[in-house]
């Protein structure tokens, strides 16, 4: 293998839609710090945690679906490793800033409820998450494929003084 093909092989490119929502991220996180609503956090909300190994600040847009006093999330980003069950995190959520504690779910069963559960709220929710066919159904298989490659649903419990703020 001559000198340039190895370095053309060994430099990592992300794949295309990775580029492509890194890029996008840098604009949201604009956009989801600002300090009043905009169609964008209706549905996109930034957490803000510290890095398990890093110890940075990092500002993570992610999708939500309301259920009742609950945020629903798709956790399969490797973002998720940074969070622990029920350890507060600082969200910001339709220009407001308030405090959250993730409960992850795993059991495929639960994960399968829940996600039909999000489509039935936001019937968007079948556009980006891969194991949601186009017409909303749950794929059981992929599922179970998914959650043994880390796939989770954060159940988001926002602490009791911001559930007021949040509902705005």
């Amino acid at each position: 293998m001559s000198q340039s093909t190895t370095a053309r092989t060994s430099a990592y490119q992300p794949p295309r839609r990775a580029r492509f929502m890194s890029a996008a991220n840098i604009v949201m996180r604009q956009v989801l710090r600002l300090p009043f609503p905009t169609p964008l956090s209706g549905s996109l909300m930034l957490l803000s945690f510290t890095g398990r190994k890093s110890g940075r600040t990092y500002h993570q847009p992610v999708s939500y679906v309301r259920d009742g006093d609950l945020l629903l999330t798709p956790g399969g980003g490797r973002w998720k490793l940074n969070l622990h069950d029920d350890q507060p995190v600082r969200i910001r959520l339709r220009g407001r800033d308030v405090s959250a504690r993730p409960e992850f779910i795993r059991d495929p069963d639960e994960v399968e409820r829940t996600l039909a559960k999000m489509v039935a709220l936001n019937p968007r929710v079948a556009s980006f998450v891969p194991i949601v066919g186009p017409r909303g159904e749950v794929d059981r298989a992929r599922v179970e494929t998914a959650v043994s490659h880390g796939f989770a649903i954060i159940r988001w419990h926002l602490d009791k003084p911001d559930l007021a703020a949040a509902a705005r």
